[in-house]
């Protein structure tokens, strides 16, 4: 029989009421308003989120790396095992209640990740250290990766989500170094969404991590082209099959 869950401490905040609950050692539940949001026991996707962003840039010298929404560390704590020692990890967390966790009762599901000498704490909204990474002149990171709530906001306000709207991701395309990469996760697949990444600029593609159950989706942003202009990552992959097709045919008829 599965132990009850214990409340261990909860906070008001301006998007509604944070709560950790524990019932085992290393069993854990942040719940946002009695929703779960998320789960030391099912954290696959969030690590998945952090690898992916981090080994998409691991390979450049000194990689700069922008966290936003420290959750358990489970993010964080991926990103770091994939990036190099010279690398530099913001995380953005707006709540400071969470960040008291993850120093304390969370900090064995993180390894401690706040403590690596990588990482600097941006205490604050995401959407604020990517402008300011966006100015002219300031240093662009080559990764943003963005695990928020529940993900993109669907129906008529996700267009102007301060996060995930058309203006936001053309301040993260300009806050992004050449080639960069925007990591975001997500419950599920949002078709407008990722139409709004390709007209702002970016090749999108996405995983869904692990087999069996609720799986949830990461989707990846690779930056190209520029801002405004629309990337069709399915459109080029069907133009690459015709062409395949078409180079089949003259063969054919070559021979």
């Amino acid at each position: 029989m599965a132990r009850p869950w214990r409340s261990v401490d909860r906070a008001s905040t301006p998007d509604g009421e944070l709560e950790l609950r524990h019932r085992a050692p290393d069993d854990w539940l942040i719940t946002h308003d009695g929703r779960v949001l998320m789960s030391s026991a099912a954290s696959r996707s969030e690590e998945a989120l952090g690898r992916l962003a981090a080994e998409a840039v691991a390979a450049r010298p000194a990689a700069r790396l922008l966290i936003g929404g420290l959750g358990m560390g489970c993010t964080l704590r991926a990103a770091l095992e994939s990036l190099g020692r010279d690398a530099q990890v913001v995380v953005a967390e707006l709540n400071p209640v969470v960040v008291g966790w993850c120093r304390g009762p969370l900090s064995r599901v993180s390894g401690d990740a706040l403590s690596d000498p990588r990482v600097r704490l941006f205490e604050g909204d995401v959407a604020e250290a990517v402008a300011e990474a966006a100015a002219p002149d300031a240093a662009r990171y080559d990764a943003v990766a963005l695990d928020l709530y529940f993900g993109p906001a669907r129906g008529a306000a996700a267009r102007s989500d301060p996060h995930f709207g058309w203006q936001a991701l053309a301040t993260t395309w300009e806050a992004l170094a050449d080639e960069g990469v925007l990591a975001v996760w997500s419950e599920g697949r949002d078709r407008a969404f990722v139409r709004r990444l390709e007209r702002a600029g970016f090749c999108v593609t996405s995983e869904r991590p692990g087999r069996g159950g609720l799986r949830h989706e990461v989707t990846l942003a690779h930056k190209t082209g520029t801002p405004g202009q629309r990337t069709d990552g399915r459109a080029d992959q069907r133009s690459r099959a015709r062409r395949g097709a078409m180079a089949r045919r003259s063969r054919k008829g070559v021979g």
